[in-house]
């Protein structure tokens, strides 16, 4: 392709899930586009994270599309929660099956996209030397994609092989044999570490964090449980998109923990624990997130469960979170986390009390101990949200970088549209529920709602629709008032940001809930698409 050589009607960033959809959905309602992928194949965050245990915290049977009828009854999963392989075997699948891969462009990463205002359209370029215009450019590139190396010196030294979680090796590890070393215990080092475990001679596990984590109680799926998911399908998803998390939960409760006698409270948790769901204990009481006397009701009871897992008290203490309340951090789903630490091969090192200081030749050295490692696996997850939209050079109207546009955090109206920036359009962005969600869910309402958006632009002749600033900011200031009524902002968490020095810490999703949400953007649409202009 050659420079200028093509204009499109819509350029995607991203063949992840959201991309995939945006493609299938465009081209139904008459849009020329063309996907950009980094990766050599569809799948998203599902083709990178190829680590030991890599598995979706949603169930299976809830995490996949819902547009189309035949595609739900056609696919089979086979575990309640899929693993990264089976994932990936699906977004296969849905490629094949709607023939995608025809307008997808894989190992090409879009370098630059600028709005010319006279031409009225998006100039994107890539690393491969295209150059093409489209008159909307859409961001499917995901919340947790641009993997976060640590801020440790010394890695070049390093004379042994090391790996990020979030960037694995297509062709698998081996550890058998080695010392083995792993910095961090989020969501990837939780479901890595067991598995790593086994096949180690021995694993340092270097923690600054315990996160809160649950027995994930995964299972096959029975013929049986998955015929009547596909029987109630149409009420299941119906549900679940009217739900405050995008899974179908069911009628909320509005009892409260403070309230509850302390013996019946600690049977709904235990009952809630023995759920193997990311909300069997965040959904026992309408106070948990809101109220801190509340939430410490359960985090005791999960430190409880710690503590009966773990037979060295000392090592159940250091793995217990005391630091931030419960589920203000996104809980982990784990299959034999904790009992992990009662294997003699494994030793836990609190990184918060012993710093790690350097990465030498031969390991690791903190301020008090060396220790001799053959590898190293850095857990240390993502720049979530932002850090995939920045590490793109966009740039709007007079030129104005969206790095400095977001330099004290990010504003977008409804986390679709960021003022400044016409017929730029960003799916689960900062601002919307995403992260906090059933990220199917919300892919697939962000997806409907923009080709709805952009085919009305058409409709009505319009070549630009742009987010006013006004609606802008009263937005911002709605997503910031629904947080700071929540205890999710007191935790330094990558929602906040906090996990990436020097970012500026603002709460990233809207809490406010799935459900509403949608009506929020139904009502936007049916008010000729309130707070946006078009000319």
């Amino acid at each position: 392709m050659h420079a200028g050589s093509d204009r499109l009607d819509s350029v995607i960033v991203g063949a992840g899930f959201s991309g995939m959809y945006m493609l299938h959905r465009l081209r139904q309602a008459g849009f020329a586009a063309r996907v950009y992928e980094a990766g050599s194949d569809v799948g998203g965050t599902w083709f990178w994270n190829r680590y030991p245990g890599a598995r979706c915290d949603i169930e299976s049977m809830d995490y996949s599309y819902s547009f189309d009828p035949e595609l739900e009854q056609e696919w089979e999963w086979t575990e309640r929660y899929a693993t990264q392989p089976e994932i990936l075997r699906y977004a296969n699948h849905v490629a094949d099956r709607y023939d995608l891969r025809r307008d997808v462009q894989f190992d090409t990463r879009v370098e630059t996209a600028w709005w010319d205002d006279g031409q009225a359209c998006w100039i994107v370029t890539t690393d491969a030397g295209d150059q093409l215009t489209a008159q909307f450019c859409i961001m499917a590139v995901g919340c947790l994609s641009t993997a976060k190396t640590p801020e440790v010196p010394g890695l070049d030294r390093f004379e042994g092989p090391w790996y990020h979680t979030g960037r694995w090796p297509h062709e698998g590890v081996d550890f058998t044999g080695q010392r083995v070393g792993v910095i961090g215990t989020g969501s990837s080092g939780i479901q890595s570490i067991p598995l790593i475990a086994e096949q180690a001679e021995h694993l340092t596990v270097f923690q600054r964090t315990p996160n809160f984590s649950m027995p994930a109680r995964n299972a096959p799926l029975t013929p049986d449980f998955v015929e009547q998911c596909k029987a109630d399908y149409p009420e299941r998803r119906e549900l679940a998109r009217r739900s405050r998390v995008g899974v179908p939960l069911g009628v909320p409760t509005e009892e409260l923990a403070t309230q509850a006698d302390a013996d019946e409270r600690e049977q709904r948790f235990c009952a809630g624990w023995e759920k193997g769901t990311l909300f069997g204990l965040s959904a026992t009481y309408a106070d948990l997130l809101i109220d801190k006397a509340a939430n410490e009701t359960v985090a005791e009871f999960v430190r409880q469960r710690i503590r009966e897992i773990v037979h060295d008290p000392e090592t159940a203490e250091m793995l217990a979170p005391k630091d931030h309340p419960f589920g203000t951090k996104r809980p982990c789903l784990d299959t034999g986390y904790f009992s992990t630490f009662n294997r003699d091969n494994v030793a836990l090192v609190n990184v918060r009390k012993d710093p790690i200081a350097e990465i030498t030749a031969h390991g690791l050295r903190t301020a008090d101990t060396e220790y001799d490692l053959d590898a190293l696996v850095f857990a240390t997850g993502f720049d979530a949200m932002t850090g995939p939209l920045l590490g793109i050079d966009i740039r709007g109207r007079n030129g104005v970088a969206l790095r400095e546009r977001w330099a004290e955090g990010p504003r977008s109206y409804l986390g679709v549209s960021v003022a400044g920036f016409p017929n730029l359009f960003t799916i689960t962005g900062p601002g919307s529920p995403s992260v906090l969600s059933n990220m199917m869910v919300s892919i697939e309402q962000h997806v409907d709602w923009i080709v709805d958006c952009v085919t009305f632009a058409r409709d009505r002749r319009s070549t630009t629709i742009e987010a006013t600033a006004e609606a802008q900011d009263v937005w911002v200031d709605h997503v910031n008032e629904v947080a700071a009524f929540t205890l999710l902002p007191t935790a330094n968490s990558w929602y906040m940001g906090a996990n990436v020095p020097g970012k500026p810490r603002v709460f990233m999703p809207y809490i406010g809930g799935v459900d509403v949400y949608r009506q929020i953007c139904d009502d936007v649409a049916a008010k000729d698409y309130e707070g946006f202009t078009l000319a």
